[in-house]
């Protein structure tokens, strides 16, 4: 029994349904309403009762994977068909018909099909694509609906437009599309014969060349050895003519057609012509005729004149029994060889040498390993030595020397590249700084500080003096930037004076300038470590070379230095103060300098940054800025609120440096790089702060004097330096330069065994 059809004893058919709209089934056509949606599903697209709707696309079966529709799928791919379709020709004595092969593409992506017909050479008719790519309709009187993938078969014939097309076959990739869609294919077939093709197939192939000549295949030659030519250095001694002289050729050997060029080499002032080739391009026989011959003179093939008439012409064949032709022998690549002969046209041509290409071509391909040149002219003779005039004091000796080169005298050049490498690039200055004093007995000069600064774009040098409260003495310029010349030369000489260079400044060096000699005392961090950086260059700051000087020192020096190093440390915590480590190794015969030993105690020191008060460098930089007359400080805080996106009032120190850079904040570099420290958190500025700390018009900072501005101008930088190494690591000292191992106890109790260690 039937359950009634009442709510809750029925299953909805409506759960899970998502698609509720309703086909259009009336419309007006020529202002009458009509029914035209007889085709149209019902509600939500599904089918009405005893309705049926062809698929107006191809029907493909859901694959594993996503789903994606055909026009994804398959996109870009086709099917081939190989067909062919049979055309009349009438009025046409030679053919009645005409068979013409095409093949049709089937696009999966959107049912759309291709018909192009292969060109043939000399066919007469237009040829390409015949039917250009569209969904293309069934004949009638099914002509409502179009070809889909379900119409294809093998052996089967096909109406496009009124042309019946045959298929005769497909490639593998369809074979294996439609075999995979359950289309049982049928066997393929062969195109029939076009009698026109065979007659005309025939007819080419009883057609033979009337030239006096067959062609030769060089395509593969020319293809692999095209712009690959063999040099050889040859020369031909002509001292047996009258005023005959060695003359030296260079022979070129072209692999891409066996041809050979010969060009001589004419020296300067040898009262020759010049001429472009001794031998153009061709190839080189190599039993030339007495006489040479005419072109067309020398040939393969022999032509026979079979007749000759006035009214009809000439006739000529060719011999096919070759009984005429000439057997000339030409130079190839295996016949060149260093050392051997050749015969240029009655000229005998000796190969001497050849180049590196050459070399590796005949290695390779015959295994030949001796290349040994000939010797066929003397070594040239010693260029006289060109003797220049003494400098005479007018003028730079570069400049003096440039008008001794040439009739119109040139500025002397410049090292360019060295300027570009070496110029000053963003922070880095290319610029080493050195504190030093004179060596003097007066007590006066004695005391005065100079700041020496060496130039490494120009290698030149500037010298500043540093002022000193009450003592006496201008401070400012010293010396003018330029190049200095080392003492002891004379001044009067035909050579080029030597002057100072980067390797000749270091910390410890005297340096005679203007007849007034400073010693070197300190460098500035970067001095130190760009020096330490470059130690390829500056052999005193290579701590390489440190090392070999300190363990060619002899065992018992080596115990010695272990002993005092540990006695010198009494409460055993393995430093030791920079002073007492510099005194032992100056006291030692290790030939150290003093640059050296700061070296080395910077590579084993235990570096501490001296603290420097954030009011005195705020009081400076409100200092530098009223003397600038800056005030863009307003602008300066509307574009850090610009760029300060999320309002948190802090950016990041790269940002900050660019806006201060933006605004050509006058601040010396190492008071700004201390300023942003001190109001950093962690990668971020608070530039609030920094803006109200720099702010001189609303917040002004005590004054300050001159000695503290310079402080952070020239000096800082030197005494960061000597701050910054004051104890020495000389546990990991002993064990990385001696290879002894760290012992913080009794100091006398490896001496036994130092003796045998040794590094």
């Amino acid at each position: 029994m039937a359950l009634p059809f009442l709510p809750g004893n029925s299953f909805n058919k409506q759960l899970g349904k998502e698609r509720f709209h309703k086909s259009q089934h009336f419309d007006y056509s020529n202002g009458v309403p009509m029914l035209v949606g007889s085709e149209k599903p019902g509600i939500g697209g599904e089918l009405l009762v005893g309705q049926k709707i062809k698929a107006k696309y191809s029907v493909y079966p859901k694959g594993q994977g996503s789903d994606s529709p055909s026009w994804v799928a398959f996109d870009k791919q086709a099917l081939c068909f190989e067909a062919y379709f049979q055309e009349a020709v009438p009025e046409a004595r030679d053919e009645t018909y005409r068979i013409r092969k095409c093949n049709i593409f089937f696009f999966l992506e959107d049912d759309t099909i291709q018909v192009v017909e292969p060109e043939y050479k000399n066919s007469g008719i237009p040829q390409g694509t015949l039917i250009r790519r569209h969904r293309i309709p069934l004949p009638p009187p099914d002509d409502d609906q179009f070809y889909n993938i379900s119409h294809f078969n093998l052996n089967q014939q096909m109406v496009l437009y009124s042309r019946t097309f045959t298929v005769t076959s497909c490639d593998s990739f369809t074979r294996n599309f439609l075999t995979k869609l359950g289309v049982h294919l049928n066997d393929p077939t062969t195109v029939p014969d076009d009698p026109y093709s065979n007659l005309r197939e025939q007819a080419e192939k009883n057609m033979k060349p009337l030239r006096p000549y067959e062609r030769r295949d060089t395509l593969k030659q020319f293809l692999d050895h095209d712009r690959k030519v063999l040099r050889f250095y040859c020369f031909w001694d002509a001292t047996e003519s009258t005023f005959g002289d060695p003359r030296e050729l260079i022979l070129h050997y072209y692999l891409a057609d066996d041809t050979i060029e010969i060009r001589e080499v004419i020296t300067p002032n040898s009262g020759r012509d010049s001429i472009p080739k001794f031998l153009r391009r061709s190839k080189l026989p190599k039993h030339p005729a007495a006489q040479v011959k005419q072109p067309g003179q020398t040939a393969e093939r022999t032509v026979l004149n079979v007749f000759s008439s006035p009214n009809q012409g000439k006739c000529f064949i060719l011999d096919s029994i070759k009984t005429g032709a000439v057997q000339e022998e030409f130079y190839k690549d295996c016949d060149l060889t260093v050392g051997g002969e050749m015969n240029v046209f009655g000229r005998r041509v000796i190969i001497a040498d050849c180049d590196d290409f050459t070399r590796d071509y005949y290695r390779s391909k015959y295994g030949i390993e001796d290349f040994t040149p000939v010797q066929y002219k003397a070594s040239p003779a010693p260029k006289p030595q060109r003797l220049v005039p003494p400098y005479n004091g007018f003028g730079s000796e570069e400049d003096s020397l440039s008008s001794c080169q040439g009739l119109l005298p040139k500025p002397p050049q410049k090292d360019f590249k060295k300027f570009m490498a070496k110029d000053r690039c963003g922070l880095d200055s290319n610029v080493l700084s050195f504190r030093a004093k004179m060596v003097t007995t007066d007590p006066v000069d004695r005391e005065r500080v100079f700041i020496i600064s060496f130039y490494l774009c120009d290698d030149s040098i500037s010298v500043f003096e540093h002022p000193q409260k009450n003592s006496g003495v201008l401070s400012g310029k010293f010396l003018e930037r330029g190049r200095v010349k080392k003492p002891g030369q004379e001044l009067f000489k035909s050579e080029l004076s030597q002057y100072f260079k980067a390797q000749d400044l270091y910390v410890g060096a005297t340096l005679c300038i203007n007849n007034k000699n400073f010693r070197l005392l300190d460098a500035d961090e970067y001095t130190l470590r760009y020096m330490e950086k470059h130690a390829e260059e500056f052999p005193k700051a290579n701590i390489g070379n440190i090392f070999s000087k300190l363990r060619s020192i002899p065992e018992e020096g080596q115990s010695e230095i272990r002993k005092f190093l540990t006695l010198s440390d009494p409460s055993n915590t393995g430093l030791i103060p920079y002073e007492a480590f510099r005194s032992l190794l100056t006291g030692l015969d290790c030939r150290l300098s003093e640059h050296e030993v700061l070296v080395l105690g910077r590579r084993f020191s235990r570096r501490e940054q001296p603290e420097v008060d954030v009011g005195l460098m705020l009081a400076v930089a409100q200092d530098l800025l009223k003397k600038k007359h800056f005030e863009e400080l307003p602008d300066m805080t509307r574009a850090f609120t610009y760029h300060d996106r999320h309002k948190t009032g802090r950016l990041s120190a790269k940002e900050t440096r660019t806006i201060c850079k933006a605004f050509r904040l006058p601040l010396p570099e190492n008071l700004l790089g201390g300023l942003l420290d001190k109001f950093a958190d962690g990668d971020e500025i608070d530039y609030h702060a920094l803006l109200a700390g720099i702010n001189w018009m609303e917040h002004p900072a005590p004054p300050v004097m001159a000695e503290d501005i310079l402080k952070f101008d020239v000096s800082a930088r030197f005494d960061a330096g000597e701050a910054a190494v004051k104890n020495i690591n000389y546990s990991a000292l002993l064990e990385d330069v001696f290879c002894f191992p760290s012992n913080r106890g009794d100091p006398t109790a490896g001496t036994a065994t130092e003796t045998h260690g040794g590094r």
